[in-house]
């Protein structure tokens, strides 16, 4: 009996598990949904500054620069949750190839308690922040990234260097690292017979747009991965669960093996009774 109870106790404990991690995919899945208006609109207001970009600097070429050669500050993006499979793993694995295929360091910002720990101490490492566990949470987390990024690029051990991120791409599904500062990749500009007409002094105007463009296109790259995480995490508790209910289903067999066994001893003992009950008769 103690045998029968021992699978019980284990099959209550699963379904106990089975419950949070079923609670846990329905929060995902909230996320993705609510996720997928941020991204969108986000990801138009990106393509219009890149656009606007392209067409500035189209007619203001001499505005052009590009970092010092192999020098980037690179923010890495992890989750700040887990139970989201390889998320951080993958990110990692790209942080090693990027480190030694770079001829010179690059540096790192590091977003997500999760990818922190995987990466623990290293010396290219500048600083390490909290991520956002859902979507709300984004404009806090974007508001300490760009403020920490400023104080970082005006030090001058980092000047001339580039700005990009290493994240999970929802768009694509794979690691994207993607160049942000100074503005390059742009699109190819429009065709126009004018130059643009400018209220400010062409270096100004450059100064104030790639201002709105980091802080555009870190938002796009913040909900983007969040967005990622949460698909991750669905497909994660998917498979988890798929297991449980194997493992629960191999464990009401045993159970039911084992009443079946138990019944069978319990009218084995019953007949035997009964026959040393009639012995006993007939020898009185």
């Amino acid at each position: 009996m103690s045998r029968r109870r021992e699978i019980a106790t284990r099959l209550e404990a699963l379904s106990d598990i089975a419950g949070i991690m079923s609670a846990m995919k329905g929060l995902a899945l909230m996320e993705t949904r609510i996720l997928a208006e941020f991204i969108a609109s986000q990801r138009r207001m990106v393509a219009g500054i890149e656009k606007a970009a392209a067409d500035f600097l189209a007619w203001h070429p001499q505005l052009v620069t590009n970092p010092v050669e192999g020098h980037e500050l690179c923010v890495l993006v992890g989750s700040e949750q887990g139970f989201c499979g390889d998320f951080n793993e993958a990110l990692l694995a790209h942080l090693e190839c990027v480190c030694k295929t770079q001829a010179a360091p690059v540096r790192w910002v590091l977003v997500g308690r999760r990818v922190e720990g995987r990466v623990g101490e290293r010396a290219c490492v500048e600083l390490a922040l909290p991520g956002a566990i859902v979507a709300d949470e984004v404009p806090a987390v974007l508001l300490r990234l760009t403020r920490e990024l400023g104080r970082l690029l005006d030090l001058p051990e980092l000047a001339g260097y580039g700005l990009s991120a290493l994240y999970h791409c929802d768009a694509t599904g794979e690691v994207r690292m993607r160049r942000l500062l100074p503005l390059r990749d742009l699109p190819q500009p429009g065709v126009q017979s004018h130059a643009p007409e400018l209220n400010l002094p062409p270096a100004d105007f450059l100064r104030g747009l790639t201002g709105h463009y980091l802080h555009a296109a870190l938002n796009e790259v913040l909900y983007s991965s969040l967005m990622a995480e949460n698909r991750q995490r669905q497909t994660h508790m998917d498979r988890a669960l798929q297991r449980l209910d194997e493992d629960s289903a191999r464990l009401k067999l045993t159970y039911n093996t084992q009443r079946q066994e138990e019944i069978t001893e319990e009218i084995e003992v019953i007949l035997l009774s009964a026959d040393m009950q009639k012995e006993a008769d007939y020898g009185g």
